[in-house]
C-alpha cells in the first residue's frame, strides 16, 4: 500500500498546511500593505489589509497564488477572480485592472508572484518529457486548481528567504521544478504556448516586446506584422483573440499608463508628459485619458497625490 495515493481530505489538509507555511513566510517578510521584490529573481510578495477598487497594471507571463484573502483580474470585459484554491497564470504581457476582494488587517490578502522564464519553458518542452496537453487554449490568461504539486515546491523556494547564501544555486533548480509542474497541470496549454515558437501567441508576444519599447512611435499594424511574420488581418485576429485590444488600442493604453507614471512621479504637466509619449494633440491626451481612467490628467493625479499623503 507503500504507492497508494493520498485520499481528497489527506490532500485538502496537506495544502493546508502549505497554505499556512507560504502565508507564514510572506507575514514575516511584508508586515506592511506593499509589493515586496524579493532576493530571489523574479518573486514578488504582496500583501493587502483592506478590499480596494480596480487598479490598473500590465501583467507580465507569471503564476500568482494567493495563499489568503481573494483577488479579482479583469482583462478585456472578463473576470478572473481566485483564491487559495486557484492560480493564475498568464503567457503574454497584458494590460488589466487588478481589485482585492477579501482582506482585513486581522486577514490580510497575502500572496506571491513569479515571472516565468520562457528559456526553462523552451528546453523543458524540447527535452520530451512533457505530455502534450490534452486542449488547445486560444487565450493569454487562465485559472488553474492549486494542488499540492504545485505548492510544495514554492513552499522551498519562499523558504530560501532564510537562507539568502543558498539563494543563486537552489532557486534555479526550484523554479525549474516550478515550470516543470505547470507544464504538468491544467494549465499546461496555455503555458506551453509561451514557448512555442510557431505558435501565434509566441509572435505577438515578440510584437508586444516592440510596442513597449517603442510606444511613442508612430505605429504601422501592417509593418508591424511583416516584422513578426504575419500577414496584417492574421495578427490584428490574433493580437485582439489574445489581449482583448487591437494593436493601436494596446499602444494607447501603454502611452497613457507612462504618461500617467511620468505626471505622478516626475511631476510633469500633462501637455510635457503627453508630448513625452507620443502624442501630438494634448486635447486628445486629455480626453482619452478621461476615458481610461474616470477623470482629466490634473484631476487625476492630484487625487492619488492625496490618498498617498493621506497614507503616508
Amino acid at each position: 500500500m507503500a504507492n497508494q495515493k493520498p485520499t481528497k481530505k489527506e490532500s485538502g489538509k496537506e495544502i493546508g498546511t502549505l497554505h499556512k507555511s507560504l502565508a507564514g513566510v510572506i507575514s514575516r517578510w511584508v508586515t506592511k500593505e506593499s509589493d515586496y521584490s524579493t532576493p530571489i529573481p523574479n518573486l514578488n510578495f504582496f500583501r493587502r489589509e483592506a478590499p480596494s477598487q480596480p487598479d490598473f497594471c500590465l501583467i507580465e507571463p507569471s503564476v500568482v497564488l494567493v495563499v489568503q484573502g481573494e483577488k479579482k483580474i479583469a482583462i478585456g470585459g472578463e473576470e478572473y477572480p481566485y483564491d487559495s484554491s486557484h492560480f493564475l497564470v498568464t503567457s503574454l504581457d497584458l494590460p488589466a485592472t487588478s481589485q482585492v476582494i477579501s482582506a482585513s488587517a486581522d486577514k490580510p490578502c497575502l500572496g506571491f508572484a513569479l515571472k516565468l522564464d520562457l528559456r526553462i519553458l523552451a528546453e523543458l518542452v524540447a527535452q520530451g518529457n512533457v505530455p502534450p496537453p490534452r486542449e488547445r487554449t486560444g487565450g493569454s490568461i487562465g485559472l488553474g486548481s492549486v494542488s499540492v504539486d504545485i505548492l510544495e515546491p514554492f513552499n522551498r523556494l519562499l523558504k530560501l528567504m532564510d537562507e539568502p547564501e543558498s539563494i543563486s544555486v537552489l532557486a534555479p533548480l526550484i523554479e525549474r521544478e516550478i515550470h516543470f509542474r505547470l507544464l504538468m497541470s491544467d494549465q499546461a496549454a496555455l503555458v506551453r504556448q509561451i514557448a512555442s515558437v510557431d505558435s501565434h501567441g509566441y509572435r505577438v508576444a515578440k510584437a508586444i516586446d516592440w510596442l513597449k519599447l517603442n510606444f511613442a512611435s508612430s505605429l504601422r499594424v501592417e509593418e508591424l506584422a511583416a516584422r513578426v511574420q504575419m500577414s496584417a488581418p492574421t495578427f490584428h485576429h490574433h493580437f485582439r483573440q489574445l489581449t482583448s485590444m487591437s494593436p493601436l488600442q494596446y499602444q494607447k493604453w501603454l502611452r497613457l499608463n507612462e504618461a500617467k507614471s511620468l505626471m505622478l512621479n516626475e511631476h510633469l504637466d500633462a501637455a510635457s508628459a503627453a508630448f513625452q509619449v507620443g502624442y501630438e494633440s494634448p486635447s486628445q491626451f486629455s480626453r482619452e485619458y478621461s476615458r481610461l481612467f474616470g477623470a482629466p490628467p490634473k484631476r487625476d493625479i492630484e487625487r492619488l497625490r492625496n490618498q498617498f499623503n493621506n497614507v503616508a
